[in-house]
């Protein structure tokens, strides 16, 4: 599987980005994707994740109620729609496949793709 990223941007505290990510090649196999971060300096972070079947969706705590992550299997894209973004959230992001429902992205059949810079100023 491959994912290609897009989306991200320069923008000021309290303005919305989506971010793409498309999927290509074995996608049947996928169970989850996600959405992770990195800011400078840190570790890369868990964002949101959703089935590619069925409708559970998971949030992290920093970002629910603010972010939105929905799929379109038609297209093979996953979206992170990004509201009331703050200068914390400025990181670059990464959206990973998983073939396993519960694997949570740590284990090393983990597709990721590139990541797509997110800035925001204050």
């Amino acid at each position: 599987v491959q994912l290609q990223a897009s989306g991200g941007g320069l923008v000021q505290a309290g303005a919305s980005l989506r971010l793409s990510c498309a999927a290509s090649g074995r996608t049947s196999g996928v169970a989850m994707f996600g959405w992770f971060r990195q800011a400078a300096g840190k570790e890369r972070a868990f964002v949101a994740s959703i089935r590619w079947r069925g409708s559970p969706t998971y949030y992290a705590d920093s970002v629910r109620g603010r972010f939105t992550i929905s799929r379109n299997n038609a297209k093979d894209t996953v979206y992170l729609q990004m509201n009331s973004l703050k200068p914390e959230d400025t990181a670059v992001y990464y959206c990973a496949a998983d073939p396993k429902l519960y694997g949570d992205f740590k284990h090393e059949d983990t597709y990721w793709g590139q990541g797509t810079l997110v800035t925001v100023s204050s």
